[in-house]
């Protein structure tokens, strides 16, 4: 049942998905993360902060969920990783379909990984959808699994922390001018955010 479920996310709602967590937990989590890094399209964007709100209404443990999401992201993207690494383009592009990854972006972000080094990794886990095709290119590269890891890490926490605190602070308000201050607070950050890292991916 759980795996039906987990079949159909992609075309979950807000709601939806915070049904399937409220069901089934921090497997859920960290198998909707999983599948978010290993490049399916899963809305972290959706998800992080359904997750907060269920921890603040006390039904997570925000520590727990913060670990549930790292360790689902980190497997995730590990996996996208190494088979780029060992497997190669040629392997890999004829499988793009599974992914709902098109030749054309992912030859686009191979060019600019090969132009902007391991710090494309990092930049590239606050752009939504970027988040997961880099871990294509950094596998092509043969970049080292540990700088790969480190930087792919300290990108996603950044991430995922902010949308889970978005979900635990903001949506848990009562008074709703207050959540629409914060709605625009945090489109405002992410928007930031979104500029920042697309001037230096130049």
């Amino acid at each position: 049942m759980f795996f039906l479920s987990i079949a159909s996310i992609f075309s979950l709602t807000y709601a939806g998905i915070t049904a399937l967590v409220s069901q089934y937990g921090y497997l859920a989590i960290l198998v909707l993360m999983l599948l978010e890094a290993a490049a399916f399209p899963v809305p972290s964007e959706v998800v992080l902060p359904a997750v907060g709100l269920l921890a603040a209404e006390g039904t997570l443990d925000p520590f727990i969920t913060i670990l549930a999401v790292i360790v689902g992201g980190i497997v995730g993207m590990g996996v996208d990783y190494y088979i780029a690494y060992f497997l190669g383009k040629d392997v890999v592009y004829k499988h793009l379909a599974v992914f709902h990854i098109r030749k054309e972006r992912l030859d686009a972000f191979d060019s600019w990984f090969a132009k902007n080094g391991t710090f494309a990794v990092f930049i590239a886990r606050l752009v939504p959808v970027v988040r997961a095709l880099i871990n294509f290119p950094a596998g092509f590269a043969q970049m080292p699994a540990r700088k790969f890891f480190a930087y792919s890490i300290a990108g996603t926490l950044i991430w995922d922390v902010l949308l889970v605190a978005f979900g635990y602070y903001a949506l848990s308000i009562s008074s709703f001018p207050l959540v629409i201050a914060s709605v625009f607070v945090f489109a405002l950050a992410l928007y930031l955010i979104y500029r920042f890292a697309m001037k230096r991916m130049r």
